[in-house]
């Protein structure tokens, strides 16, 4: 890690706030040379746990270590829920369980999940002992849910209200509940005799309606009711789609039994976009705590299918070894064939993994993206054949050659475009994640077919 003091020394083209938190650090820093817990804590007194996060994540293991044995008490509940899952998992291994417990008092029972599901077998059976039998019993209820459901990210502290009842009902209601209520909240669900969700009241709504206004007349009906098994991802799609600021959570009988809110939620989409951008390129993320081996081991499998490819397109090449030792400028045109046809399809990948991911790819439209994806392919085609006609003519004063390659590029970009958008439609068909696997198969249908074609009409017309 570079030394925080060195950076603040050039900040012309650094924000504000990128000032601040270098500033934290460097101070952070000196404080943990000296293990002076008063001063670490005073330090961190006034900051948002967002920003004490940030600042711990930039600090070294050892550094970590440190504020764990001076001042463990500076990791409460809602520093260890803003900590990336990594640095979180270090910090949680070396303090105690019982300092674990008493930082989850802290927080909702969906912060509370996200800090435990972390934890191994034998911590998070120590943490559970030590919390109160309420959040013990929240805890195991959450946990029982598959990751990445709606069950796991759903809080269970909300506010419901009968139909019936009217604003001043509800306002006493929530003010005789206290600490009950949820921390943050935005909308008053409205529910049936039998618990069942119908609909929901803004909070700004009671705010503005004198007493006697009947909640079923300020009622929204529910756009979505969320089960607790949902993927993550399709309640994200739910919240996008409909533009939510919280949503219900029902049980198997379709009783409401908690909510899952937006601040939740855009954590989803930030990690599921990060997953398929990762997964694009055949890596995970390289966090602070990563050693070089595990990097590897991440990155080393896709290398090996990428090496496999390669040698198929090697292959091509090969086929073809007579023609371009009898003419050298083969060798010099071909990179740009496949360079071409690599970089036009990667950008018809892009956009089709984003549109699946997004929902806006779907079987209704598919065939229509497909021709225009094969027609923008084609027309691009055009374009460079036209300016590489010319360039290969002009360079090797070969016209003949200017045609092969030009008909090769116009061949290329439209198989580009095409593979592009099939490749991953059918991947996504065969339920496989296009994100993950889509770049090797399109880069190598790119390679092939752009080799074979600019030097198999290379040999036939030139030779």
């Amino acid at each position: 890690m570079a030394d925080p003091a060195e950076l603040l020394d050039d900040v012309e083209e650094t924000s504000d706030d990128e000032v601040r938190q270098l500033r934290l650090v460097t101070e952070l820093a000196g404080a943990i040379e000296d293990r002076d817990g008063p001063q670490i804590r005073l330090r961190l007194a006034d900051e948002h746990p967002a920003d004490i996060a940030d600042a711990v994540e930039q600090l070294t293991w050892d550094q970590q270590q440190v504020i764990c044995e001076v001042c463990p008490d500076v990791f409460n509940g809602e520093v260890l829920a803003e900590l990336v899952d990594e640095t979180r998992g270090d910090i949680i291994e070396a303090l105690e369980p019982q300092q674990i417990a008493d930082a989850l008092e802290d927080l909702d029972s969906d912060d509370m999940t996200h800090v435990v599901e972390e934890l191994d077998e034998e911590t998070r059976a120590a943490v559970l002992a030590a919390v109160s039998d309420e959040d013990r019993q929240a805890l195991e209820a959450s946990l029982a849910f598959e990751d990445e459901t709606a069950g796991r990210l759903m809080q269970r502290e909300f506010v419901a209200a009968p139909s019936f009842w009217n604003v001043g009902n509800t306002i006493d209601h929530m003010r005789k509940a206290g600490e009950d209520l949820p921390d943050l909240f935005f909308e008053v669900f409205i529910v049936d005799e039998t618990f069942k969700p119908i609909g929901s009241v803004p909070v700004s709504a009671l705010m503005r309606s004198h007493r006697d206004v009947m909640l079923k007349d300020l009622m929204v009906a529910s756009k979505a009711i969320i089960r607790p098994e949902d993927d993550q991802e399709d309640a994200a799609y739910l919240f996008e789609k409909y533009h939510l600021i919280s949503a219900p959570v029902v049980d198997a009988d379709g009783r409401i039994a908690g909510m899952l809110t937006l601040d939740d939620i855009v954590d989803v989409i930030q990690e599921e976009n990060k997953e398929d951008l990762l997964a694009l390129a055949g890596v995970n993320e390289a966090g602070q705590a990563d050693t070089v081996w595990s990097s590897v081991r991440a990155r080393a499998p896709w290398l090996f299918v990428n090496l496999g490819t390669a040698v198929l397109a090697s292959a091509v090449i090969a086929l073809f070894e007579g023609a371009i030792a009898q003419l050298v400028a083969l060798a010099v045109l071909m990179p740009i064939v496949a360079s071409m046809g690599g970089n036009a399809g990667t950008q018809s990948l892009t956009v089709a993994v984003r549109a699946l991911a997004s929902r806006d790819l779907t079987a209704s439209n598919s065939m229509r993206v497909v021709w225009r994806e094969l027609a923008a392919g084609t027309v691009n085609g055009l374009i460079f054949a036209a300016v590489m006609g010319v360039v290969a003519g002009v360079w090797f004063t070969d016209w003949q050659l200017g045609g092969v390659i030009a008909i090769s590029m116009v061949i290329t970009l439209a198989s580009a475009g095409l593979s592009g958008i099939l490749i991953p439609l059918g991947l996504r068909k065969m339920g496989a994640d296009p994100a993950v696997a889509s770049s090797v198969f399109v880069t190598t249908v790119t390679d092939v077919v752009g080799f074979f074609v600019f030097l198999g009409l290379a040999a036939i017309v030139l030779l």
